[in-house]
């Protein structure tokens, strides 16, 4: 369609012009024909009670092109009052805008709260914080991986496409929120299993050591689980599910590798006590959660650390 008739034709917008208002509705579409971007315009077609009219803009460009989405902005100003913008070119550009302006509210509440629930259950503020960090370079690789492989034209013809294109404006919400919970599942399986041994021991470093050791096997065995069952995805011809289950894949390979089994441990052993610091006036309002029993009397729990 986009070598015989032109790249807007895929996707075009609707101006729809109440006539009681719209009194001119030819003048209106001469106004939209000499917007830039504009490819044509047809109309005004009326209804049959001859108090509505239709006027269908085509772009220039592209669906997925940003002039596209510029476009409609024009055209929204373009139009007197009585006439609204619609169509396919309108709604994917709105969602598109919507979704970006709510990505970032969306990307502060769950790394907020995934660190006050690890400062909870940890009581060591340094390593919730340290723990959204290397989540969110989890989510970053798998987002960096999308966009090289289908929004490029060499990465596309990779996973068996044709041409590089654009990746659904919803998929990074979806991507990351997922993502994140998986991250932080292994996160706190690991972690627990760390202050576990600190707090028997109190060897920061070697708790790493241990932690790992006796975790490793069993975060990687999960996690290539995980990869699997998304590399099926990926393999579906719908270029929607290829992209969620290639993007899952890849955040899932590096969080349980480079992320979970060297970078975690190697900051949490640089580090070593600073891991498990506690303000005094925090370790007062912070409740109890106990995630393991309860050591006895020949294995007395060592207290934070408190500056």
């Amino acid at each position: 369609m986009a070598a015989e008739y032109g790249p807007g034709a895929n996707l075009t917008m609707l101006v729809a012009a109440d006539l009681t208002k719209v009194t001119d509705p030819a003048a209106l579409g001469a106004r939209l024909r000499a917007l830039p971007g504009v490819a044509t315009v047809t109309g005004p077609m009326p209804n049959a009670a001859g108090d509505a009219a239709v006027l269908v803009v085509e772009p220039s460009t592209a669906p997925a092109d940003e002039e596209t989405a510029e476009l409609v902005g024009r055209v929204r100003a373009a139009v007197p009052d009585g006439a609204l913008v619609t169509g396919a070119v309108a709604t994917y550009a709105d969602i598109s805008d919507r979704l970006a302006d709510r990505l970032w509210i969306v990307i502060g509440f769950v790394v907020a709260l995934s660190v006050l629930l690890l400062t909870l259950l940890l009581r060591a503020p340094v390593v919730a914080v340290k723990a959204a960090a290397m989540n969110l370079l989890s989510v970053a690789a798998a987002f960096g991986v999308v966009t090289a492989v289908f929004q490029t034209d060499t990465g596309a013809r990779l996973v068996g496409l044709p041409h590089g294109g654009t990746v659904t404006s919803w998929v990074p919400v979806l991507m990351f929120t997922v993502l994140f919970g998986l991250s932080m599942d292994y996160e706190v399986f690991l972690l627990s299993r760390v202050r576990e041994d600190w707090l028997a021991t109190g060897d920061a470093r070697g708790s790493v050591i241990r932690g790992l050791t006796a975790t490793g096997r069993v975060i990687t065995s999960a996690a290539a689980i995980m990869v699997a069952v998304f590399v099926g995805f990926a393999l579906d011809p719908d270029v929607t599910v290829k992209t969620l289950g290639l993007g899952m894949a890849v955040a899932v390979l590096i969080d349980a590798t480079i992320v979970r089994m060297v970078l975690v441990p190697a900051t949490m052993a640089l580090i070593g006590r600073v891991n498990w610091w506690l303000p005094s006036w925090l370790d007062r309002v912070l409740p109890h959660i106990e995630g393991r029993p309860r050591p006895s009397a020949a294995e007395p729990e060592r207290e934070p650390i408190h500056v």
